[in-house]
């Protein structure tokens, strides 16, 4: 089994991991996925079969780059809406 713990901006609430876990866990190979909001980390535990670079990209595209990252606008706009989308699943 390998580990990833990425980093990210813009986590906000329980709406936003939410989203993230719904939508890593869906992955092929991912066996488990952890939102910590005090660190704004994610960790993911998978079967050595994905990418990194997959991973990050997958939480970037729900508008949570990696800290790193440049972080504009259309970014924070896309994490708002991601987790809007986690907190209506909450319901």
């Amino acid at each position: 089994m390998t580990t990833e713990k990425v980093i990210i901006a813009n986590l906000k609430c329980g709406g936003c991991a939410s989203t993230i876990i719904s939508r890593l866990s869906k992955i092929v190979g991912v066996d488990s996925v952890e939102v910590n909001q005090d660190e704004d980390s994610v960790v993911i535990n998978h079967d050595g079969s994905i990418s990194r670079a997959k991973l990050v990209e997958e939480l970037r595209s729900l508008g949570y780059p990696e800290a790193t990252e440049e972080n504009g606008l259309l970014m924070q706009l896309k994490s708002y809406a991601s987790c809007m989308m986690g907190r209506i699943s909450l319901v």
